[in-house]
Order: structure tokens, then sequence, then C-alpha cells
């Protein structure tokens, strides 16, 4: 190995150290702006699962430099990645694909944790703690869309409404999870099933909490210490 391929690999992980939160948002908006090229065939799902477990990886990563413990990420996460893997080879099985969404969630969810916990470590607010407020946010919402994803499933389709009338796809959920995430609107997909409206609601709630208590709590942090 040459002496740059050296000092690129250790520049690359000596970032997922430094900066886990960083990198961790930086894969998963890199994967929305990805993922609309990668629709519509079997190798684009393929590649796009493949791509979960490089998130999925990372995020456990994120997760063990946090203050939470690393024995409980790998019990919510190794399932997740074994679901992934099962979806791989298997696209069409309908308990794969709802145990993946199911772990998924659980994982996405145990991570938005960690990361808060991360932040309301210190009284001090670094880039990471900075990065880790874009990326909690972010795993937030991919977490509901794989809920959502759950949801449509079990009950079915009609749990929503779009222009198509027909089964969403995973970045319609996405797009519905965002849109609710922010309080910016439902736009042209709506739920319209009770079980639907149920987990939109848990997810507005969860988006209000966020902007009340974390960022609130950020910025707080952050005029405390220019008083200082």
């Amino acid at each position: 190995m040459t002496l740059a391929a050296q000092n690129q690999g250790t520049g690359f992980w000596r970032m997922l150290r430094v900066h886990p939160c960083g990198v961790l948002l930086g894969v998963q908006l890199f994967g929305i702006l990805l993922y609309p090229f990668l629709t519509g065939s079997v190798l684009g799902r393929t590649v796009f699962s493949v791509f979960q477990l490089l998130v999925l990886t990372i995020a456990v990563g994120a997760v063990r430099m946090t203050p939470a413990l690393t024995r409980w990420a790998l019990i919510v996460g190794v399932p997740a990645v074994v679901f992934t893997v099962l979806t791989l080879f298997w696209p069409d099985n309908e308990a794969f694909v709802v145990g993946s969404d199911i772990t998924h969630f659980t994982f996405f969810f145990y991570t938005a944790y960690a990361l808060i916990r991360y932040m309301f470590a210190d009284d001090i607010v670094g880039n990471d703690e900075l990065f880790a407020t874009g990326a909690c946010f972010t795993v937030v919402a991919w977490g509901f869309a794989h809920l959502y994803s759950t949801v449509q499933y079990i009950w079915g389709a009609s749990q929503f409404a779009s222009p198509h009338n027909g089964t969403l796809s995973w970045m319609e959920l996405l797009f519905l999870s965002f849109t609710t995430m922010t309080g910016t609107g439902l736009s042209d997909i709506t739920p319209i099933g009770p079980y639907a409206r149920s987990a939109v609601m848990l997810e507005q709630l969860a988006g209000v909490n966020y902007v009340a208590l974390v960022v609130a709590r950020l910025i707080g942090i952050t005029l405390t210490r220019f008083r200082r």
C-alpha cells in the first residue's frame, strides 16, 4: 500500500472517529439524493439495500462513540442487518420485508436516543454535536419511514392516499416522513387509515418535541458559553 493510500485511509477513519455524526448525516443525505436513480429495477433495489447496510454500519459506529451502551446497539442493530441481507435475496418475501422494517425503525429510534444522550452529555457544543443535531433528525425521519412501511404492509396500501392510489414506494414514505417531521405539510400523500394516522401523529409529536427540547437546549448551552 502506498503512503498516499495509507494517509487517505487514516484520514477517513480519523473523520469517522472525530465526527461520527457528521459522517452519518452525510451518508443519509447522500442516500436521499441517490435513491431516485435506483428505483424501478431489481438491481436498483439491491444497490440501495447494500447502501442501507452501509448506513447501519456507520450508525452503529456513531452510537458506539456515544455514552449509550454498545451491547444494546448490537442487540437491536444485528437483527436489522440480518433482515436487510434476507430481503436482498428475497425482496418479495413479506415476512422478511416486515421484519426488516420493524428492526430498522427500532434500531434508528435507538440511534436517535443515543445521539440525544451524546448531545446532552456535556455543556460544550462542539462541531460533532452540531452534526448530531442534523443526524438525529434524519435518523428519526428514516425510522418513521420504516414504521409507515410496516403499517402499509400489515394493514394495506389503503392506509395512505396518493395520486396513483397504490402501494407507496420507499421514497414516497420517506418524503411523507420528512414533511411530517418538519411540519411543512403532508402534500399529495395523506394518511387516511386509523393506523397510518396514529403513526403520523406520533411523528408530529416527535418533530415538535425535537425542536422544543433538543434544539432549544443546544441554543441555550451555546448562549451560556458566550455569556461566560
